[in-house]
């Protein structure tokens, strides 16, 4: 499975993505997690040490050059819309807790030149990773809506859309909705999180009537101290996190 966890700012993409790759790994997968946010936190939330140590590859401009046949930054000639990829996450992710990290990192601004090589290595590598039955891949997106412009999620099996109490959370969840279906992907489930009562679950439900739902993360004192204090997502009791299994058994159920 290829999963894209996306949402606005501040909704729990990263612990999500994080507990979801925790969860899996518990139950025999085999994770690639990929860190898609130029706010790179991922590492963080997984207790890697040295995370600076890991090179976005969005930066790594002899490999894009070697695989696109074009150099970054330039402007015009021809290049690899459709570069070899699969060797990378052997090659590049690092390993901590039997769970494998990936930065993709961003393509730079305006005045930078053409961004078309980095864009498609970025696109190809989400797109044409071979998986076994027993393999997942997590993304943690960038907040808001551009990487979905950018097409980066094409390729992946399904968006999770996190959500918190909240109009604007939800208005974020039906754009998200419709740029998805542009980009042909077509399963999107819903994970509601932060929820503090029976009252903000059923408010989220009953307008998130046409998406899957998936299940809801409460909010969780050990979630915001490990958060405050740089604690590893891993590092929390197992059964802190219970109210994950629903969410990860109905994920196995859809891709079996």
């Amino acid at each position: 499975m290829k999963l894209a966890v996306t949402g606005k700012g501040g909704v729990g993409k990263t612990t999500l993505s994080t507990l979801l790759a925790r969860r899996l790994r518990d139950k025999g997968y085999s994770v690639l997690m990929v860190d898609a946010d130029p706010d790179a936190n991922l590492a963080g939330a997984l207790g890697m040490p040295e995370p600076e140590s890991i090179v976005p590859i969005a930066n790594m401009k002899d490999l894009i050059f070697e695989r696109t046949g074009a150099k970054p930054g330039t402007i015009g000639g021809f290049f690899n819309m459709n570069p070899a990829v699969n060797d990378l996450p052997d090659k590049l992710a690092k390993e901590h807790e039997k769970i494998k990290l990936m930065v993709l990192g961003t393509v730079k601004g305006g005045g930078h030149g053409c961004i078309c090589p980095e864009s498609s290595m970025l696109k190809a590598l989400l797109s044409h990773l071979f998986l076994n039955n027993k393999d997942a891949v997590i993304l943690d997106m960038e907040a808001g809506l551009e990487h979905l412009g950018r097409g980066t999620a094409m390729g992946t099996d399904m968006m999770i859309v996190v959500v918190e109490p909240g109009r604007r959370s939800l208005d974020t969840a039906a754009s998200i909705k419709r740029l998805a279906a542009d980009l042909g992907i077509k399963k999107l489930g819903v994970v509601a999180s932060k929820v503090q009562s029976e009252d903000e679950l059923k408010f989220l439900k009953e307008n998130l009537k046409d998406y899957q739902f998936l299940g809801h993360i409460p909010f969780s004192e050990s979630i915001r101290q490990a958060d405050m204090t740089g604690q590893s997502l891993l590092e929390i009791p197992q059964k802190e996190i219970d109210f994950l299994e629903p969410i990860v058994e109905s994920l196995i159920g859809q891709f079996k």
